[in-house]
This record gives C-alpha cells, sequence and structure tokens, in this order.
C-alpha cells in the first residue's frame, strides 16, 4: 500500500471534517423543514458544527537551544519557499514561544508581545483579546527572503538590569549549570525582547487547521508556565528535539521529566523523541553501514534513558532534509531519514486527532439521534393505538362512542392534573438547579483567587506562600466535590419523575443522564501536581521565588477559573438535556389526546365518518414512516463518517410495526 505524505493525510482529514459538517448540515436543515427540531436539538447540532469549524491540529516542538529546533520545523513544513523562514543560523535562535498558524480573517502578519507585560498578571490567553497590545508587522508572504528577514525579530534580546529581569520573574542563571537568562560582558542582563509571537501566514496545511508551537528551551517553560499548563497539555502532539552530536544532556532529562513525560502511558502517547543531526555522525571514512550501527545504539540509549519505546525515536538530519527538499535531491531526503518522522506525524497524529473530534461531538450527536429516533417512534405509537381504538368502533351504536368520548375526556383531565405536578417539579428542578449553579458560580471563584492573593501579598516566608495556594487548590477540590453531590441529587429527582410517568402512561423508558465532574477534577489535579513540582524545584532568594511563584499561581489561577467556565457551559447543556426528553414526550403525549378527543367528538357530531378519520391517521402514519425513512438516510451518512454503530434504525423497527 502506497504510504500518504504529511499533506496527503490532512488533505484527507480536512476532506473528513468538511463531509461530516455537510452531512450534519443537510441533517440540521432537513429537521427544521419537517417541523422536527426542537431548539435543544438544534443548539446541539449547532454546538457540533462550530466544534467542526473550529477544529485546530496542534503539533509542539522543545528543545534546549542549538538542537536544531527551528530547522526541523523548516524542513518539515517549509521547505517549499526555497529557503529558510523561520531563523535557524549559528547565533539565531527562537527566544519567545511562537505560534504559527493561519486565520484568513487577519493579514499575514507577525505579532509580538513585549517582555514588559509579564509585569501585569495578564496571561498570554487573555491578552490575545487585547490586540493593541501587540505589535505587528505585516509579512511579505510573496517574497522567501524578505520574510525571513522580518521573522529574525523573535531571535530579538536586549540588556536590563538585574532588578529589572527579576521584576519580570525571569530567573538569573549564576553559573552554567543554571537554568535561566544569562549576564551579558557588560554586567547587565540578557533577556528576551517579546513574550510570545504568533506568525500567521497561508500555508496548505496550516490553512486546514494545523498550529505549530516553537517552544524556546527550560528557560521558557520555566518562566512562562502558561506553556506548562495550558499550551503543551493541549497538544496533540509533542516533538522533543535532541542533538545526536550532544547526546541526552541534564536538561534534556529535565525538560522531559518536568513537562513532557506525564506518566508512563503519556510518556509514549503524542510524544515523538527526534534525535537530530545524524548528519554529524556520517564519516566518509567509515563504512555506511557502521554508520547506522552508531545511530542504532544512540536510539537504544535514548530510548532507555527516557524510558519510551525505541519506536518512538526518531533519528534525522534537519539540516540535510532541508537542502535535500530544496534541491529536489531525492538520496539527500532518504539519507536524512526525515521520512519517517513525517510518516509518523501522518499515520500517528492525525487519525488520533480524529478520534479527538470524533469523542467530542460524539454525545451531542447521539443526544439528537436518540431524541429524533425516540420523538418518531412515540408518534407512531400514538397513532397506532389510536386507529386501533377507531377500527374498534366500527358497527358500534353512539352510546359506545359516548362511552370512549368519557373516557378520553377522563384520560385528559387526569393528565392535566399529572402536568400540574409535573410543573410543581419543575419549580423543585429550578431550584436544585440554582444550588448547582451556585457552587460553580465565577465570582465565589474571583473570591477565592483574590482572597488567595491577598494571603500572598502578606505572607513572608517560602512556605507561607505554599500554604496560601495549597488552599486554593483545597477550595477548588471541595467546590467540585459539592457539584458532584449536588448533581446526583438532581438525577435521582428526575429518575424518580422519569419512572412515575412511564407507570402512569407509558411513556418511553428514558433514563436521565448523570453528569460528572471527574475530568475537571482530574484537571484541576494535575495543575496542583505541576504547582506543586514547581514550588519544591524552587531554590532562589526569595524576592525571586515571590515573582516567580505568583506568576505561575497567576497561570494555575487562570486554567482553573476556564475549568470552572467550562464546567458551567456543560452543567448548563446536561441540565437541559436532562429536562428535554421529558418535555418533549409531554407535549407530545398531549398533542395525541388533543387528536384522540377531537376524532371523537367528530364522529359523534357527524361531521366526520369513521371511515375519514381511519383513512386520516394512515395518512398520518404514512408520513411518520415517510420521516423516519429520511431521518435515517441523512443519519446513515453521519453515522458511516463518524463510524458510529447504527443498529436500531428506526426505519426498521416502523416497518414491522406497521
Amino acid at each position: 500500500m502506497l504510504r500518504m505524505s504529511l499533506e496527503q493525510q490532512f488533505e484527507e482529514y480536512s476532506g473528513w471534517r468538511q463531509a461530516l459538517a455537510e452531512s450534519i448540515t443537510d441533517l440540521r436543515q432537513w429537521l427544521q423543514s419537517q417541523e422536527l427540531s426542537d431548539t435543544q436539538g438544534d443548539q446541539r447540532l449547532q454546538q457540533v458544527l462550530s466544534t467542526l469549524r473550529d477544529d485546530k491540529l496542534y503539533i509542539a516542538f522543545v528543545a534546549e537551544f542549538s538542537r536544531g529546533k527551528s530547522e526541523l520545523i523548516n524542513a518539515i513544513f517549509f521547505a517549499h519557499f526555497g529557503s529558510r523562514i523561520l531563523p535557524s543560523s549559528a547565533g539565531r535562535t527562537t527566544m519567545c514561544p511562537t505560534e504559527l498558524m493561519h486565520d484568513s480573517s487577519r493579514p499575514p502578519e507577525l505579532r509580538l508581545l513585549p517582555i514588559e507585560t509579564r509585569k501585569t498578571g495578564t496571561t498570554i490567553a487573555e491578552f490575545r483579546t487585547f490586540p493593541d497590545e501587540w505589535q505587528a508587522l505585516r509579512l511579505e508572504t510573496k517574497s522567501a527572503d524578505s520574510m525571513a528577514q522580518q521573522l529574525l525579530h523573535i531571535t530579538e534580546v536586549k540588556h536590563v538590569e538585574r532588578e529589572v529581569a527579576q521584576s519580570l520573574g525571569l530567573h538569573i542563571a549564576e553559573d552554567e549549570t543554571q537554568a535561566g537568562v544569562r549576564i551579558a560582558e557588560d554586567g547587565l542582563v540578557e533577556i528576551p525582547m517579546w513574550r510570545h509571537a504568533i506568525i500567521n501566514m497561508p500555508h496548505p496545511l496550516l490553512d486546514r487547521g494545523l498550529v505549530i508551537l516553537d517552544t524556546p528551551g527550560l528557560n521558557a517553560l520555566g518562566s512562562e508556565p502558561e506553556l506548562t499548563l495550558n499550551l503543551l497539555p493541549s497538544a496533540h502532539a509533542v516533538l522533543f528535539i535532541l542533538a545526536a552530536d550532544a547526546g541526552v544532556t541534564k536538561t534534556d532529562i529535565q525538560v522531559w521529566h518536568d513537562h513532557l513525560a506525564n506518566g508512563k502511558d503519556a510518556a509514549s502517547k503524542g510524544r515523538l523523541v527526534v534525535l537530530n543531526k545524524i548528519d554529524g555522525l556520517w564519516d566518509e571514512l567509515r563504512d555506511w553501514k557502521e554508520v547506522n550501527r552508531e545511530i542504532d545504539r544512540q536510539i537504544r540509549e535514548t530510548a532507555k534513558t527516557l524510558d519510551i519505546p525505541e519506536a518512538n525515536v526518531f533519528p534525522v538530519s534537519a539540516q540535510k532534509a532541508l537542502l535535500g527538499k530544496i534541491k529536489h535531491d531525492e538520496k539527500i531526503i532518504e539519507r536524512s531519514r526525515i521520512l519517517g518522522l513525517e510518516q509518523a506525524l501522518a499515520t500517528e497524529i492525525l487519525p488520533a486527532k480524529r478520534e479527538i473530534v470524533r469523542d467530542a461531538i460524539g454525545n451531542d450527536m447521539t443526544f439528537v439521534i436518540d431524541s429524533m429516533r425516540q420523538l418518531l417512534k412515540q408518534r407512531l405509537q400514538g397513532v397506532q393505538e389510536h386507529l386501533a381504538e377507531l377500527q374498534g368502533l366500527n358497527g358500534k351504536n353512539f352510546d359506545v362512542i359516548d362511552h370512549m368520548m368519557d373516557k378520553v375526556k377522563g384520560d385528559k383531565d387526569i393528565f392535566e392534573k399529572s402536568l400540574q405536578r409535573f410543573q410543581a417539579t419543575r419549580s423543585i428542578f429550578s431550584q436544585q438547579t440554582n444550588v448547582l449553579y451556585s457552587h460553580l458560580n465565577l465570582k465565589n471563584v474571583d473570591n477565592l483567587i483574590a482572597q488567595t492573593k491577598r494571603d500572598m501579598e502578606i505572607s513572608m516566608t517560602t512556605a507561607g506562600l505554599k500554604s496560601c495556594m495549597e488552599n486554593f487548590f483545597v477550595q477548588a477540590h471541595k467546590t467540585m466535590e459539592q457539584v458532584s453531590t449536588q448533581a446526583q441529587e438532581i438525577k435521582e429527582m428526575m429518575e424518580g419523575v422519569y419512572r412515575k410517568f412511564q407507570e402512569e402512561y407509558g411513556l418511553a423508558n428514558v433514563k436521565p443522564s448523570g453528569f460528572s465532574v471527574t475530568r475537571y477534577s482530574r484537571e484541576i489535579k494535575r495543575l496542583e501536581g505541576k504547582h506543586s513540582q514547581f514550588v519544591k524545584g524552587l531554590s532562589l532568594v526569595f524576592t525571586e521565588q515571590q515573582a516567580l511563584t505568583r506568576k505561575f499561581f497567576e497561570s494555575s489561577v487562570a486554567k482553573v477559573r476556564a475549568i470552572y467556565r467550562m464546567a458551567n457551559r456543560d452543567a448548563d447543556a446536561w441540565l437541559k438535556t436532562i429536562m428535554s426528553p421529558m418535555e418533549s414526550q409531554v407535549r407530545e403525549h398531549q398533542i395525541l389526546l388533543r387528536r384522540r378527543l377531537e376524532s371523537i367528538k367528530r364522529i359523534h357530531k357527524a361531521t366526520d365518518t369513521l371511515e375519514d378519520r381511519i383513512s386520516e391517521l394512515d395518512h398520518i402514519r404514512e408520513g411518520i414512516h415517510e420521516h423516519a425513512r429520511g431521518l435515517e438516510k441523512r443519519l446513515g451518512g453521519v453515522l458511516q463518517l463518524l463510524d458510529f454503530d447504527a443498529a436500531g434504525a428506526l426505519h426498521s423497527n416502523v416497518s414491522r410495526a406497521g
């Protein structure tokens, strides 16, 4: 089988995503045109379409300085320009975290966030919404040389006094063994000029949703916690670049264990290790087989040191790969081994990303599919029962019809009284949901944050700072436990309501879903672990501890707040979901009772013959069959693209029932 290139795989993935969006759009429009859509289901489909439209694939490149990281990015993604785009020559290295993406609503540009913004306590994520805080430079995308020259800005540094560097929360390395910014020959401290950079440019892969994150070493990981807490964990793939001529250094191991290997499984899942600069092992005086044996030995040692499978280590020469691609020299490209790495990205990362998208929209699609099938099943059942009722009247006298009309009226009255109980339940449900929302109220989170910051400001010891932050996480966990307890109470209450209506009126046996806080609690726990690891590793003077600790805490707080915002949104969707099936079934049952009563009234008054009403109901039944066939036809395409099990399709049930 011919192996697909990264670009071909990306094109296939984008095609799958587009086909899925078109199928769901067709389903949504059809439901609206057939008056089968309700507000909740339509909102779910809109959410699915938004997810597909805004879908991104994040690939992060992480390495210490002089590992050839930028050259690798050039070789994989930008060789078609015919020259280097990202600065990667000697003495020119990326100094700030840099994102490469394409937003067609903005012009091609380089956006730079000044390093001074670190003083504000505002996160990079928040600064994204403040365009005036960034310096923007239009990119000349038609000229590779001009663009490469413009992108040199990401290598810029400046020299400042020690106090300035410390006020920015940057650790000053006192010797070569420490990570941190360096003291220059003039006695000043050399720091990056920019805190973050975003390169917005058209590119075949960036156009399809790829986002590349270029992370400059341990210094950036240590001083910009947002990378550790948010950007790297959200990346679908992380390429960790080592240098074959240097081996796995102490700082490499520190970066790997502190920031990339989050447990045994994570060490291999979505983590590819690149052993770059293998051309340094090439030697015209050595047999090529001997060179390959040396490369294989380094692969084994690297895998053993990092505790990962050997299959996850990819030896390459980024420089030779770039050269070979520019010169269209297949022999150089083959010797660079870049194709093996590109194939791994294509065959491992993109299918995994497809699964992530599939899982993300799965609940919404399952809800809509189940709701639509249940609605048509209930309508069909009601019409069948009504038909049987009228067919039983054939040849009966008016006394029987009177009796039946009284019975239907009685059923309707009883059901109306039950609806009053249902409305009372809704009132209790509303009270219970208010309690749930109070636990997730962002104002409470903000009050906790403000109190923690005040406590930190008056704390004069490292232990005091640590205690303040630990208490913050304790309170965050406690709140999630309260949310879990309250959600369980709501679920149990609704189970009782559903059960009663099912027993009394034969409504469908629907079991309300629960609301789990596991993923929010797990993410808070992960942040807490990272935070604890950070504080434990501090060995600085107290003034630096204050600056760095506050910086890290602010990033943690921003992430925790985002978790609460997500939990709020998800709880809101769940509360609508748990009530929606019952409301839909109650509405359908009301319509059925009104239709039954109206039919018998008209027959009683002789405005309609019995045959007319039976014929009309036959026509309605055929309309439901037609809707079922139309629904399954449209669901078929969606389910096939999602690779969902299509068992239990309604049209097969309908054909048996009718």
